[in-house]
């Protein structure tokens, strides 16, 4: 019998799904290496690939064996092949533009450990999908929101949560896509440099945002009687600042965000919450030769009445703040310890903070390759943003997991 790879689901899954890879037909205790390789929109290739010695019967299942030595990962690590994808390209990230089309996976099984490739003894191809089967992609473009609205199978009420990318700008849709097949209507809302909103704001109005969080209240498949909001980096900032300063804000979801203004200043009516000091002279240069950023920004706890720091204690909904213990962009472990203190003084304990080690700036859906040096935010030179692979898929999945459970709970 010839090799062949068996996958579970077998011709398509969701990209934050576990996928479970065996290979059968392979000689006793043979020894294989695996290959898994995907491109991105712009043609740039990923690649992964680990070693394997099959079983007495031939048989290789990733979930029972582990990884030997000398591939991207070792140890027992069924989804390590999708996890450990790395850029050909160095510094590239994988991102999803289109989440209508899904990546394309291909899995090889190769003779032998050797450093080239030996036989090629089997292959396949698998489909990962950012829609499940019946979810709806809205385009939205009324009065001034520009988004992207997600809609679970059916025709009841969801609850509803808006999805709020960092500095960079356009319109990100992956994450609302994903959460969207878990049950939650979800907004993915551009807010700058996408069709006709400003290129270069030089201050984000909190109207604006209002306008969003009305535009969900009034939708008939929307669960009133609030709305979550899930942001990352200066999207969960914005986020924080919305919860402070406007109505029906009911749970707040924060990726590795600052706690102050940062980079845009925020206004609201007559309100301005004037932006950080960024000092570029702090930029320490690593052993490596790329940029880290994590010092350059004032301490907002340091100076008392500090008037970029967000007024969190008039917030009325829940927190729950995910940051990563080696984010070098956003010192955002202190800044979720630190607002919580501040919120404990107060008599609240409307907070949870999920600590992550080993975890960088960028997190993403599970299964997402990590991205732990490119380009920065703010300065755009190739800068640290931290993370380590093996601990960094670990926490992907928790968080992940815990988003999801917090807005439930919640909304």
């Amino acid at each position: 019998m010839a090799p062949s790879i068996r996958l579970s689901p077998a011709a398509r899954s969701l990209f934050d799904e576990p996928l479970a890879i065996a290979v059968q037909g392979l000689g006793p205790r043979q020894q294989v290496t695996l290959r898994t390789s995907l491109r991105d929109e712009t043609g740039e290739l990923f690649q992964a690939s680990a070693r394997y010695q099959a079983g007495d019967d031939g048989e290789l299942d990733l979930a029972r064996c582990p990884a030997l030595p000398g591939g991207s990962f070792s140890g027992l690590e069924p989804m390590g092949l999708l996890w450990a994808l790395q850029p050909q390209k160095p510094f590239w990230r994988l991102v999803k533009r289109d989440v209508q089309s899904p990546f394309l996976l291909q899995l090889e099984v190769f003779e032998g450990h050797g450093e080239r490739p030996g036989q090629l003894l089997a292959q396949a191809q698998h489909e990962r999908a950012f829609l499940r089967d019946g979810v709806r992609r809205i385009p939205v473009r009324e009065g001034r929101i520009r988004a992207t609205l997600f809609l679970p199978p059916g025709e009841d009420t969801f609850p509803g949560i808006i999805d709020i990318d960092g500095l960079g700008g356009g319109l990100f849709e992956p994450r609302a896509s994903l959460l969207a097949n878990h049950g939650f209507a979800t907004l993915a809302l551009a807010y700058y440099q996408f069709e006709d909103l400003p290129q270069e704001p030089k201050e984000l109005h909190l109207e604006y945002f209002e306008e969003a969080v009305n535009y969900m209240l009034q939708h008939p498949q929307v669960k009133g009687p609030g709305v979550g909001l899930l942001g990352f980096s200066k999207g969960g900032e914005v986020s924080l600042a919305m919860a402070a300063f406007l109505k029906n804000i009911v749970a707040v979801a924060s990726l590795n965000a600052p706690v102050a203004a940062t980079c845009i200043p925020f206004s609201y009516k007559d309100k301005i919450i004037p932006t950080l000091t960024l000092h570029e002279h702090k930029t320490k240069a690593t052993n490596s030769k790329f940029l880290d950023y994590s010092d350059v920004l004032d301490d907002p706890f340091q100076t008392p009445g500090n008037q970029s720091l967000i007024p969190l204690e008039k917030a009325e909904s829940q927190f729950l703040f995910l940051v990563g213990q080696d984010d070098r962009v956003v010192k955002s472990e202190y800044y979720a310890t630190e607002v919580c203190k501040v919120l404990q003084a107060q008599g609240k304990g409307n907070f949870q903070i999920l600590s992550y080690p080993g975890t960088g700036h960028c997190v993403d859906p599970p299964f997402f390759p990590l991205y732990c040096i490119g380009s920065h935010p703010v300065f755009h030179k190739r800068a640290v943003l931290g993370g380590e692979l093996w601990a960094y898929s670990k926490a992907q999945v928790h968080a992940w997991t815990q988003i999801q459970a917090f807005f439930t709970n919640h909304l």
